[in-house]
């Protein structure tokens, strides 16, 4: 039950968010982890799943990537429907249209990553991440820290509209901290230009705590 509340909220939120779009619905899920071995993971898909459902997203339009799969993994998802993506894009996915990204305890440099990689006003708006709060990532992240290494999250949170969802308490370790997050256009729109001219790649000088794995460190 809670978990179809869950899903049903995150379906109330992106369907005011881009109704107005026109364009179907696309989803992309980066970092699920092993669901064979992990229960956390597997309860994961299992709401990535019913929400999909209940948003009418065909699972063809559902991609889906963590460098961790194993040939198994990506077997069951690709017999399930589903879009496995075969190249590690860090979060860096320009969308071109409506996109619903399914990002559940991802590390911070694949958000950071993605906005700004999507940094406009267009793109942003293109946006809706079902993911870690932008408000609790600051909380728990030195200000200088968070400023200077995951400035695009940094600025998006003054951008962005948050609604957390219901995580009932035997379900802490695998939906606690989870928002749906959008980018509104009354907000985008108050924003200057001058905030979308500048927007250099993201780097990052500790990458031992970068909480996710990079192409060139795979093997």
């Amino acid at each position: 039950m809670a978990s179809t509340a869950s899903a049903s909220a995150e379906k109330d939120v992106t369907e005011e968010h881009l109704k107005n779009t026109g364009d179907q619905l696309e989803c992309v899920c980066y970092g699920l982890g092993s669901f064979s071995s992990c229960t956390a993971a597997r309860y994961q898909l299992a709401m990535l799943l019913l929400l999909l459902e209940v948003l009418q997203v065909s699972l063809r339009d559902c991609l889906v990537y963590d460098p961790i799969f194993s040939s198994g993994e990506q077997d069951v998802l690709r017999e399930l429907g589903m879009t496995v993506l075969t190249e590690n894009e860090e979060g860096k996915r320009l969308v071109t249209k409506p996109t619903l990204f399914y990002l559940m305890h991802c590390g911070k440099a694949l958000y950071n990553n993605l906005l700004w990689k999507n940094w406009s006003l267009r793109g942003l708006y293109q946006l809706v991440i079902i993911g870690n709060s932008f408000n609790g990532m600051r909380e728990r992240t030195v200000e200088r820290v968070f400023k200077q290494e995951y400035s695009y999250i940094s600025k998006a949170v003054d951008l962005c509209e948050e609604k957390m969802l219901p995580c009932p308490s035997h379900m802490i370790d695998v939906f606690s901290d989870t928002a749906v997050i959008a980018f509104p256009p009354h907000i985008l729109h108050k924003v200057p230009q001058t905030n979308w001219a500048e927007s250099p790649e993201p780097e990052y000088r500790d990458r031992q705590d970068l909480e996710i794995i990079l192409k060139e460190t795979q093997s």
